[in-house]
Formats: structure tokens, sequence, C-alpha cells
């Protein structure tokens, strides 16, 4: 994911500003939700695959019909920047989270995924020698603390080790992805990027999923009816319609609310885990997660807003 800001916002209803925020906080919240559904019979690199190469085709198709492929030059290279941060955001991030949610929790994998600020704020430090304010320095201790304590035995209230270290994986590899999307050569237009990497990074999580061997022996008849519709769900609203909100709301909203995302996110997936899966809300579970909200909170403020870019955008 990249963030960059976007062109001159012009005035909008607040009313308008606040339901588009609280599309991306409930869908993207949910996402984890239904991610952990869609695994209980689909094949998680296989489904994920199918969930990027449909939203890419999707959104390919109307960026096409609309004329946004013939704004700027792409070629190889674009192509070649797309599949790299494809495979960083969509292979090693999300592929990751999804594998890790047959072993951990949703709301644990949404809270692990949440340290995305805190991995950009400490690679930018480890590969650009940029200093830390005091407060992201205390954003990232506190953190790094939250995830030690979510981390554990789970027949002592921790969360199984490896999908955790699958999803602390999983968001270094997105801020590594987003870093470098910063500087790569993509096309001009956001959403024509956007399908060049659904599509390079759907077509990457397929050969994973092949060479994990979820195709051989492959039952289509074993998949229920929970878990397609949840698939649905992702393509549709997870990076369709949520995507869309936020490229809207990064025109038309102040950079620190829209930035709040990062840190509500993660609650939305917690208690709708709770509500609708029956996760359980350990204390543990609650002051680890709360440790790791306030890191990114932290970080989050700290971070001071980027010079103006006409061709702004995040990507997810």
């Amino acid at each position: 994911m990249r963030l960059v800001p976007p062109p001159a916002r012009s005035a909008v209803s607040p009313t308008r500003i606040w339901l588009a925020l609280g599309t991306v906080y409930v869908v993207w919240g949910s996402t984890y939700l239904a991610i952990r559904v869609a695994v209980d019979t689909l094949p998680p690199f296989s489904s994920a695959a199918a969930r990027f190469l449909t939203a890419g085709a999707l959104l390919a198709a109307v960026t096409a019909a609309r004329g946004d492929w013939r704004d700027g030059p792409i070629g190889l290279p674009q192509w070649r920047a797309a599949a790299i941060v494809g495979a960083a955001l969509l292979l090693g991030g999300n592929g990751a989270v999804v594998w890790a949610e047959r072993r951990i929790p949703s709301g644990v994998a949404a809270l692990l995924v949440a340290m995305l600020p805190l991995w950009v704020a400490l690679l930018e430090r480890l590969l650009f020698r940029r200093r830390l304010a005091r407060r992201a320095g205390a954003g990232l201790a506190l953190g790094f603390a939250g995830v030690a304590l979510l981390l554990g035995r789970p027949e002592a209230g921790g969360v199984d080790p490896l999908g955790a270290l699958a999803c602390l994986g999983a968001s270094a590899s997105w801020a590594s992805g987003s870093l470098y999307a910063r500087t790569a050569p993509l096309p001009r237009r956001p959403l024509v990027a956007t399908s060049m990497e659904m599509l390079a990074g759907g077509t990457l999580l397929g050969i994973a999923g092949a060479i994990a061997g979820e195709l051989t022996g492959l039952r289509p008849d074993a998949f229920s009816t929970a878990s397609l519709l949840a698939l649905a769900y992702l393509v549709v609203f997870g990076s369709l319609v949520a995507f869309s909100c936020f490229v809207w709301l990064l025109h038309h909203a102040p950079l620190p609310l829209v930035a709040t995302y990062a840190y509500v996110n993660p609650v939305v997936a917690v208690l709708l885990g709770w509500a609708i899966l029956g996760e359980s809300l350990t204390p543990r579970l609650l002051v680890a997660g709360a440790v790791v909200v306030a890191g990114v909170a932290l970080i989050a403020s700290a971070v001071p807003p980027a010079p103006a870019d006409d061709d702004a955008a995040l990507l997810d």
C-alpha cells in the first residue's frame, strides 16, 4: 500500500466523507472475517488468486472503457513495476495472511497486520536513515511489545507462533512493497496501476497455489456456500467498493482523518470475529490489541504529511 497525498481537494459534504470513511472502516475491517470463512473450505492461495484476478480484470475493464489506459506509457517497465508491487503486497502480503488464518483467529491476524505503519517507519529508518520522532520511537516500542504479548503457547493464552509470524511477515512485505511503489515507474492513473498489480499478484498467487499442491484432488463440490459468498464479498466489497471509497477520500478528506483506518480496522475485525465466529476475547488479547493499536496511532500521528503530488494515490 502506498500513501501519498492527492490533488487539491474540493469542498464536499461532511456526511459523504463520513459515509465513505465508515465504508472503509467496516468493509476493510470485515475482510479478515471474510477470509476466515472463505478458507474454511477453499484453498488459501488459489482462492486469493481468484479474488484478485477477478477484481483486477473488472477494474481493468472499467478503466479501459474510460480511456485511462491511454493516459501515459504502459509498457514493460510499468508491468515489471506492477509485478514487483503485486508480489510484495498480494503474494507476500495477502497470501501470507490468507494462509495464516487457518491457524490463528481473524481478529489476531488483523492486529498483526496493523503493524504496517510500524514496519514502514522501521524500514525508512534502516534503509533511508530517516530520523524517527520521539512519538514514532515510542510507537515502535509499543507495537512490538504488543506483539510479544500476543505470542506464546496457545494453551497459555498465546496464539500459534507460525501463524503469527506469517502475519508479521505479511505486514513487513506489504511495507516493503509500499516503499518501492513510491518511486516505481507505475502508470499515471492509480486505478490502472492497481488493476495491473492485482492481475500480476493474482497470477503469482495462482502459481503459489499450484506449487503448494492446492490443485491436486481439488473438489469444487466440497466448497461451502458460505465460503463462496465470502470470496464474492472480498472481490466486490473488499477489493473494489472500499478501495474506490478510499481513493475518493484521498481527494476530498484530510489525510490524517483518512489514515485513521489503520487503527480502526483491527478493532472492527476483532469485534466481528468475536460476534460472528465466536473468537475468544481473552484479557491477554485485549491488552495486547490495545497496546498494538496505541503504537500504530503514535506512529500515524508522528508522520508528517508528504509533499503534494498530482499523481498521488493509495494502492491496496
